[in-house]
């Protein structure tokens, strides 16, 4: 108790997240450390797959949060503000390798893909989180101008700004079908993505933060009264692409494809002297981690406010100085699964309705808000941004699940008579179909043994899901 007492209150706030997290993550563990030639052969199944993402979830709302005002004032949190980008990798990572494997098992998985896995499994998600915000915006009576409205309505500025996620996901879902539908090479397929992914990176960088690159004269946004000459496009978070979260950690997606694809020979690969190549493997990705904040730190994103015009050249070398730390981390990860994962009730809850608690967050995040200030009417003085996370928390989550619950209706009024029911939870893991199931860890087991890992997959339970990160 002594110990307790001596606390800052906001150093205890930073103590019990941390405590809950670390209990999460050891609650259900399948621990094989320690064991020579032992692994978990189910490290990529559907159950741990849903629990992983129901932690990079949790992840994510937590770093939403953590880049609130009195947070960032505070220092409480500071962990997780600038671990956005990480955990959105696993998501991409995950939707990666979910496309490679049901494009290898499903017989003409490309029939149909644009309708099925893009227009109903991530466009309809989107515009009913659209008409939710919008609605919500509606009610309290939010002073846009009517052609923001008629644009965030068209999706052609951002309603929600958290809902980047989905617009960047169905891109490279569209790019992906060109390239496997027309061309036959997997490695030139490959090579495409990541071109993609660059030159919507570099896309970024010369689009800024804000709408900077109209105006009257460089640096004319540094001046007192800007905002008179701004229009109101040029806010943050209106434009597509009016930030690094929008594609930084997009490489993961590309792991994921490659992982997938040449899945039997990278896991009989670390199967062998598993401890000192998975330590190597770490010890690249700490390197990757360095750079990666030095050039964040030397260079930077948010040059715009340098006084030096955009800086569009010093957000290129900070991508390329950050893009191969998210590239490897989720990789990083599932290795390291191999060894240890974690499965409960909470994680795989999380994992089900990761993407509507996502879109749903800065809706909570808003409906909150008030308690940040002093004068808030609950008074709990320091622990008001203990109370602030667990109250956005949970209503995340309760929106997320109603948010589920309206798409779903939807898709099937669109599609029923064609398709079967289905829900929206695996959109950040997989192709939006059939969830990979736990059958699909054979071809972790015949790597060792030399057999084919393409047998015949059962239909698993239809399982269905990546603001600023």
């Amino acid at each position: 108790m002594e110990f307790i007492n001596g606390l800052n209150p906001y150093s205890l706030v930073d103590l019990l997240v941390t405590f809950a997290v670390v209990i999460l993550f050891l609650w259900g563990g399948t621990n094989k450390f320690g064991k020579k030639d032992e692994f978990n052969e189910d490290f990529l199944s559907l159950d741990t797959m849903m629990s992983l993402r129901g932690f990079a979830a949790i992840g994510v709302m937590i770093h939403h949060v953590s880049q609130e005002w009195a947070y960032q004032e505070q220092g409480i949190l500071s962990i997780f503000v600038n671990a956005g980008a990480y955990f959105v990798a696993i998501f991409f990572f995950c939707s990666g390798y979910g496309l490679i494997k049901s494009l290898d098992t499903k017989k003409d998985y490309l029939k149909g893909f644009v309708k099925k896995r893009i227009v109903r499994a991530i466009i309809v998600p989107f515009y009913v989180n659209v008409v939710i915000y919008g609605i919500l915006m509606l009610l309290v009576k939010i002073p846009y101008p009517r052609e923001r409205w008629i644009f965030n309505f068209l999706g052609l500025t951002m309603m929600n700004s958290y809902a980047w996620f989905p617009i960047v996901l169905a891109i490279l879902y569209f790019v992906f079908f060109l390239c496997f539908r027309f061309i036959k090479n997997r490695p030139v397929c490959f090579g495409i993505i990541l071109a993609v992914i660059i030159a919507l990176g570099i896309g970024f960088c010369f689009n800024g933060h804000y709408g900077f690159w109209y105006g009257p004269h460089d640096n004319w946004w540094m001046e007192e009264g800007a905002e008179n000459y701004a229009q109101w496009w040029q806010n943050e978070n209106t434009l597509w692409f009016s930030g690094e979260w929008w594609i930084n950690s997009a490489p993961a997606f590309l792991a994921g494809l490659i992982f997938a694809n040449y899945e039997k020979k990278i896991v009989s690969f670390f199967k062998k002297n598993y401890a000192k190549k998975f330590a190597i493997l770490v010890a690249i990705t700490l390197v990757l981690f360095v750079v990666s904040k030095f050039g964040q730190a030397r260079f930077g994103y948010w040059t715009e406010f340098n006084g030096t015009g955009l800086g569009i050249k010093d957000k290129i070398i900070t991508l390329f100085m950050q893009m191969p730390v998210l590239t490897v981390i989720a990789f990083t990860v599932f290795v390291f699964m191999m060894k240890y994962h974690v499965s409960n009730p909470v994680s795989r809850f999380f994992g089900e309705y990761s993407l509507h608690t996502y879109l749903m967050n800065l809706s909570a995040i808003t409906v909150f808000r008030f308690m940040e200030f002093e004068e808030s009417p609950i008074k709990l003085g320091k622990f008001n941004l203990l109370v602030y996370l667990v109250c956005v928390l949970l209503l995340s989550t309760a929106l997320g699940v109603l948010e589920q619950r309206i798409t779903e209706s939807v898709q099937r009024k669109l599609f029923e008579k064609k398709l079967k029911p289905e829900p929206m939870r695996s959109l950040l893991s997989d192709d939006g179909e059939n969830a990979i199931d736990k059958r699909m860890s054979l071809s972790y087991k015949s790597a060792a043994s030399g057999k084919s890992s393409e047998a015949p997959v059962e239909p698993a339970k239809v399982s269905t899901d990546a603001g600023k990160s």
